[in-house]
C-alpha cells in the first residue's frame, strides 16, 4: 500500500508513478488527515510512505497520523521522500519510527524534484520543472524496482551537517518559522475557497468572502501555489515568485 501526502503535487506524482509500477494502491493522506480519519488500513504488500521533505524530516503531521492509525498486514516499510535538494538525516528518524511502529525498515529513497517552498526559496520556471521531473522519474523507477524485488533501498551515509539539519534545525524551524501569520490576500482574491479546500489541516476559513488563516499550519504551500489568481502572498518573500504545482506528464 502506498500512503502519500502532497501539497503542490511532487509527492503525488511520485506516488502515482509507483502505483503504476508496483501495481499497488495509493491513498492520499491529505484527505485522511483533513477529515481526521483513522480507520484501520490493511495491506499484504509493503507500506510505501511517499512524502515531501519538511525541514529534513518526514512532515510531522504525517508521522502524527501514522501513530494514531492502525496499519495491519505487512510489517515492511519503505520511505520515498521528495525534496528540492536533500533529505538530511531523515533515514535515521524513519528507522526509529519503524521501530516504534513495529515495522521492518527497508530504506529511504531521495527524489529531487522542483523546489516548491516559496516561503523561503524560488520555484523554477515550467520548462526547468519539467526537466527536473523527467530526471526524477528515473530515480522513482529505480526505487520501485528495489521495492518490487523486496530489497532494501540504497542510502547515502549521513554527514554531520545532515544530522544537524534533521535534528536541532528541524526542531527550531518547526517551532519558530512554521507559522501562518505572514499569509495574506491581495485584492485579486475572488473568494473561490480553493485555499480552504486544499488546506490539509483545516487552518483556513472564509470570512466575508476572504480566507483567514488560523494558528495551525504545516507550510505545505498548497494554498499559495494553487490559488488561481495568485492572490495569496507570504510576507514579502513570495512577492513576484513563480507559483509551483507539479507539471502534468
Amino acid at each position: 500500500m502506498i500512503l502519500y501526502f502532497s501539497g503542490t503535487g511532487n509527492s503525488e506524482h511520485a506516488a502515482k508513478k509507483l502505483e503504476a509500477q508496483l501495481g499497488d494502491t495509493a491513498l492520499n493522506l491529505a484527505y485522511y488527515i483533513k477529515n481526521d480519519i483513522h480507520k484501520t488500513i490493511h495491506s499484504e504488500k509493503p507500506w510505501v510512505i511517499v512524502v515531501p521533505t519538511y525541514a529534513w524530516q518526514v512532515p510531522h503531521i504525517v508521522t502524527g497520523w501514522l501513530r494514531q492509525t492502525e496499519l495491519t498486514g505487512s510489517h515492511d516499510a519503505y520511505f520515498v521522500m521528495t525534496c528540492g535538494d536533500g533529505i538530511g538525516n531523515a533515514s535515521a528518524y524513519n528507522r526509529a519510527f519503524c521501530k516504534e511502529k513495529g515495522w521492518t525498515y527497508r530504506g529511504t529513497a531521495k527524489i529531487v524534484m522542483p523546489e516548491n517552498y516559496i516561503a523561503m526559496f524560488d520555484a523554477p520556471d515550467l520548462e526547468t520543472s519539467k526537466r527536473i521531473v523527467k530526471a526524477a522519474d528515473r530515480i522513482i523507477s529505480r526505487a520501485g524496482n528495489y521495492i518490487l524485488q523486496g530489497g532494501n533501498l540504497p542510502e547515502e551515509k549521513a554527514t554531520l551537517k545532515d544530522k544537524i539539519l534533521s535534528g536541532p534545525i528541524n526542531t527550531g524551524f518547526n517551532r519558530f518559522y512554521v507559522k501562518a501569520t505572514k499569509f495574506y490576500t491581495k485584492d485579486s482574491c475572488t473568494g473561490c475557497g480553493l485555499c480552504e479546500n486544499y488546506c490539509p489541516v483545516n487552518n483556513i476559513s472564509l470570512k466575508n468572502g476572504r480566507p483567514v488563516w488560523g494558528d495551525f499550519c504545516t507550510h505545505c504551500m498548497a494554498c499559495i501555489c494553487h490559488c488561481p489568481t495568485e492572490a495569496i502572498e507570504y510576507g514579502k518573500t513570495s512577492v513576484g515568485k513563480v507559483r509551483y504545482t507539479c507539471p502534468e506528464d
